[in-house]
């Protein structure tokens, strides 16, 4: 796994403009080399100019000394290069400050026109000293090869530094472009890991807030009529002994219920099994596995055998078995709907029933359910209480129901109602789309 793009900015380490010391060290090499092979060729410099022999000396040296800022001024070396080309000294200086020139991050044309400076500026002098020479009888060679050999020294001295250093700037930005596009790369797949992770981590909270809303209709269901029974065992116990056992009996079948029920969602939840140990993969694998697995587990539910809106005449019966006087009423053909679909309405009947117990014990209740084409409609309406002080059986209620059933509807992209009536009772009502 490569580094982000801020790694690769490293501090430099080296003195003055120098990013290594590598750098720094090898740039006064070639200073000093320079300086010598220019301090050298200002001798002869010096006798054919009529100068002072210390002076060509020290203006060899001075000039090979250029070089050691050719990493931060290649065009001055260049151009130094240039003015010292007919004393016939710093070929070094020249080759090497070509190079540093093709290299660097210059516009192609001062790299042409400096190139070309330094070509016609090699070929003068070339022409001119073989010319010279033949006519000192140096040379017994043809008249063509006087500019033969110009044109021959000049390209040879520019031509390879200066296409070595094109290749090598252009390798040089190729890779700072494939550096920065593996970083970006890079942190695109961090950005997505993170926001994968962000959606599992939504995903999860939203399975767990599912989990126990199943669970709260569950439990809260089966409780609240098994409360119900208990508390008219215990007044009919020594009055009425057949119905006390009636109701004991139903009091275990709603125990016996709840816990298969419960047992039924807790073995699906254990139904993944141990996970592995995690192993180390690469960046790219992680992105594009949390992200997948975001995604299935944004849309995967838990699911349970049932309910199904076949059995809601065995939960109206139940709350009817309890003492609520409940009148069911059915629209249309019962057909077959998507599990969510029926589970939802089933919950919403059932967590309706379940607050009459809690909140209005004894009122009469209407249960409506309609089938339509494109949807299902169910509707859950009771009366006030007859007896204002017996409207709670004292069971507790934590507020979540009605918020839940909310929920249910509104994930499945149903309408969800609810509130008092203007006869002092309450109805809820829900909408479902049939697909």
């Amino acid at each position: 796994m490569t580094t982000t793009g801020e790694d690769h900015t490293r501090a430099p380490t080296g003195p003055w403009w120098w990013e290594r010391r590598r750098g720094a060290v090898l740039d006064v090499g070639l200073a000093l080399a320079s300086a010598v092979e220019c301090g050298a060729e200002g001798v002869p410099f010096a006798r054919d100019a009529g100068v002072p022999l210390w002076f060509g000396v020290v203006f060899g040296v001075l000039t090979g000394s250029v070089l050691l800022v050719r990493r931060k001024w290649p065009v001055a070396v260049v151009l130094v290069a240039v003015a010292v080309t007919p004393a016939e000294m710093g070929l070094l200086m020249g080759v090497v400050g070509l190079y540093t020139l093709a290299a660097c991050e210059l516009p192609r044309r001062v790299i042409v026109a400096l190139a070309g400076m330094s070509l016609v500026g090699t070929m003068i002098v070339t022409f001119v000293r073989v010319r010279q020479g033949m006519a000192r009888g140096d040379l017994t060679l043809g008249d063509w090869f006087v500019p033969f050999a110009a044109v021959a020294t000049s390209l040879g001295v520019t031509a390879p530094p200066l296409l070595l250093g094109l290749y090598v700037g252009a390798r040089r930005r190729l890779m700072e472009s494939l550096r920065e596009r593996a970083d970006s790369l890079e942190r695109e797949l961090q950005l997505l890991a993170e926001r994968a992770e962000e959606r599992a981590e939504w995903a999860r909270n939203e399975e767990r807030t599912r989990i126990a809303r199943e669970m709260h209709d569950v439990v809260a269901h089966r409780v609240s009529l098994m409360v119900v029974h208990a508390a008219a065992l215990q007044a009919v116990a020594r009055k009425d002994p057949e119905k006390a056992v009636r109701n004991a009996a139903l009091v275990g079948d709603m125990g016996r219920q709840a816990l298969t029920e419960l047992r039924e969602m807790l073995g699906v939840l254990r139904s993944g099994g141990v996970r592995p140990d995690p192993v180390p993969v690469p960046l790219a694998a992680v992105g594009a596995a949390v992200a997948e697995a975001a995604s299935k587990a944004a849309v995967e539910l838990v699911v349970v055998d049932g309910p199904w809106l076949s059995e809601l005449d065995e939960l109206v019966g139940q709350s009817a078995a309890a003492g609520m006087v409940v009148a069911l009423s059915v629209e249309g053909e019962l057909r077959s709907y998507p599990a969510e679909v029926e589970q939802t309405a089933y919950r919403v009947v059932q967590e309706a029933l379940t607050n009459v117990h809690k909140h209005a014990a004894g009122a009469k209740t209407y249960v409506r359910l309609a089938h339509r084409s494109a949807e299902i409609a169910m509707q859950v309406e009771n009366d006030s209480p007859p007896e204002p002080g017996s409207a709670s059986a004292g069971l507790p209620s934590g507020g979540n129901g009605l918020v839940g059933m909310r929920e249910r509807v509104v994930s499945l992209g149903g309408v969800f109602v609810s509130g008092p009536t203007d006869a002092g009772g309450f109805r809820v009502s829900a909408v479902i789309p049939a697909a």
